[in-house]
């Protein structure tokens, strides 16, 4: 199985406290969930790879994620459960673990986060480009660092 930089404990650590401190300054400003396809796919590793530790500091993430943009305790933590159950497994059939389908991991659960968004705010053009922008801005920092 491929090493991935967010196998290491530091590195994850460092990610998170990024997300956080981003989308916290953001908020003040603009309604933004960067960076949660990437804690996204730290939550789908940690969880593979039974990093139990990782795990709960991803979730707290989500939860200051959940709090700044005003969605629900937990609901970012249940969708990406949701998607890891239920989502992955069937393209894990026809797919091997590599890059690109960490990609698809990413839009796909942008694909719930704008479904979910849609279901509690209501469909807006604001809330497709923030979700395009963000899954665009998420998509090049996954593949430049990670």
């Amino acid at each position: 199985m491929t090493r991935n930089n967010l196998d290491n404990p530091i590195f994850l650590f460092i990610v998170l406290i990024l997300a956080i401190t981003v989308n916290i300054i953001s908020s003040i400003h603009f309604l933004l969930i960067m960076f949660a396809g990437i804690l996204f796919t730290a939550f789908y590793r940690c969880l593979r790879k039974r990093y139990l530790y990782s795990l709960t500091f991803v979730v707290i993430a989500f939860l200051f994620i959940e709090i700044n943009t005003g969605l629900k305790p937990f609901t970012l933590t249940l969708l990406s459960l949701f998607i890891y159950i239920f989502i992955l497994p069937k393209d894990e059939i026809h797919t091997s673990y590599n890059l690109s389908s960490s990609y698809i991991y990413i839009i796909f659960f942008y694909l719930g986060l704008l479904i979910l968004w849609s279901i509690i705010f209501g469909l807006d053009t604001t809330i497709l480009l923030t979700i395009l922008v963000n899954t665009i801005i998420d998509l090049l920092f996954f593949g430049a660092f990670l």
